[in-house]
């Protein structure tokens, strides 16, 4: 009986033996967890600088990295060489920033500001406290490229012997150390000087909007003329002439430029301006036709400078890409044709998202005036948001505010507006009738170039006989 026991006792004891023989050849001598990276350019060790500070305490900085979609980047800049980040402390991010100079890095136009100050923070070295230049060494500045092609400054106070990156502290060295790499705290944030000339030129165009423009000579409604050379006007008048009549073919009769900042003669500068919010459409994204058809297709952009620098004000419906490749060649090649498509897309008046939104929710449906007269085109509220036109043929406010700087306001939507027709047979008004033909993406200049091949065959043809 005893020998019985033992016996399976020592059964029991190499099975057991056995089991965590098994475990122990099964696991691995350094356990590593990957991340895959998510363009497949690699893997990140979850041992890698880049995890930890997306997992540490400098929780603003790690939010404006994903807002400003660096991973990728970080990911990529990592596999390649070590890195060093310089990490501002989330109070200098939340309370110390200027709130203005916050809510510019995050617009989407600005998308390009906010990654090159992120990449400012990081030079593709590992610096450790031990290698930063002592106040005893012959040279106590070092310049060091960072990821955004700037250099930084690193030295120490001869004074009080604090490290000192740029214009910051280092508050807290090798914060955060990894075989990769290494994050410094630092006191406040750094940023470029590019990056500041981008938010002083925006700032600029917005502080436009405080001055008012002031009026031209006085012009008699009955005749459109002059009535007298131009008396002194008080500051703050709006055009005399409608934008209309500014507009018109033939003498221009269109008040003088009125004055403002910008300019050699502190005019409005409109071509500025109008180059200015086509520039950040296609920055943007997704508006590429609508620049396309401004600046090559037609003379718009022209005409809009010129307005804007009369001191005119202008919101403009801008169709997104996928929009306007529904039109088609029909609609695109009568002559003219895209310029009245485009004059129904602009309001003489300056609005804004919030501006249009309250509208509608006070008064219900509104009828906004257009450059195409007299056609207007009608705003009511659906879904939370601003609805243009009736029926088939609406477009939803689809990206507010894509630019505004008080002059200009560029509004994104999601279709083509047509105004409503009246045909020969019927009197009531026929609505607006939705695009659904096969998408065109692409085809304007085409078209263009068909329609002048078309006048030439003409011309030719007419001298023949």
């Amino acid at each position: 009986m005893d020998f019985h026991i033992h016996g399976v006792s020592k059964l029991v004891f190499t099975t057991i033996l056995i089991f965590f023989a098994g475990i122990c050849f099964a696991l691995p001598e350094k356990p590593t967890q990957m991340l895959s990276s998510p363009a497949g350019s690699g893997q990140i060790n979850s041992n890698s600088v880049l995890v930890a500070l997306l997992d540490s305490h400098y929780t603003e900085l790690a939010e404006l990295v994903e807002k400003a979609l660096l991973l990728q980047t970080l990911e990529e800049a990592v596999g390649k060489h070590n890195i060093t980040i310089f990490a501002p402390q989330n109070e200098a991010l939340e309370r110390h920033l200027d709130p203005e100079f916050k809510r510019f890095l995050l617009e989407p136009r600005n998308l390009k500001s906010l990654q090159r100050l992120l990449m400012f923070h990081i030079i593709p070295r590992k610096i450790g406290s031990a290698e930063w230049p002592s106040r005893d060494s012959e040279s106590t500045h070092h310049h060091h490229h960072t990821l955004s092609n700037d250099h930084l400054h690193l030295s120490t106070s001869q004074s009080s012997g604090e490290r000192v990156v740029d214009l910051a502290k280092v508050i807290r060295p090798d914060d955060v150390v990894r075989p990769d790499g290494v994050i410094h705290g630092i006191e406040r944030l750094l940023v470029p000087r590019s990056v500041q000339e981008d938010f002083n030129r925006r700032r600029s165009l917005r502080s436009i909007s405080a001055v008012l423009p002031e009026g031209a000579p006085e012009v008699d409604p009955r005749t459109n003329r002059l009535k007298k050379p131009p008396p002194p006007v008080s500051a703050g008048s709006p055009p005399v002439l409608p934008i209309y009549d500014a507009m018109a073919p033939g003498p221009s009769l269109a008040p003088a430029p009125a004055p403002g900042p910008r300019g050699p003669h502190h005019h409005f500068d409109g071509e500025s301006q109008v180059k200015d919010f086509i520039q950040t459409l296609l920055h943007y994204g997704g508006y590429n036709e609508m620049a396309d058809i401004l600046v090559n297709l037609t003379s718009l952009a022209a005409e809009l400078g010129r307005l804007v620098s009369e001191g005119y004000v202008l919101t403009v419906l801008a169709p997104n890409d996928e929009a306007m490749a529904k039109l088609t060649t029909d609609q695109l090649s009568e002559p003219g044709a895209p310029e009245q498509i485009m004059y129904y897309h602009i309001i003489p008046e300056y609005q804004t998202e919030e501006s249009m939104y309250n509208a509608v929710r006070r008064f219900g449906k509104l009828r906004y005036d257009t450059l195409r007269l007299p056609h207007k085109v009608v705003a009511q509220e659906a879904d939370g948001s601003v609805k243009f036109g009736d029926g088939d043929g609406s477009a939803y406010l689809f990206d507010p505010d894509i630019y505004t700087d008080g002059r200009i306001s560029v509004q994104g939507i999601d279709g083509v507006l047509f105004p409503a027709e009246e045909t020969k047979t019927e009197t009531k008004t026929v609505t607006h009738v939705k695009v659904v033909s096969k998408p065109r993406r692409g085809k304007l200049l085409e078209v263009a170039c068909q329609m002048l091949g078309t006048f030439g065959q003409d011309s030719r043809f007419t001298t023949c006989q």
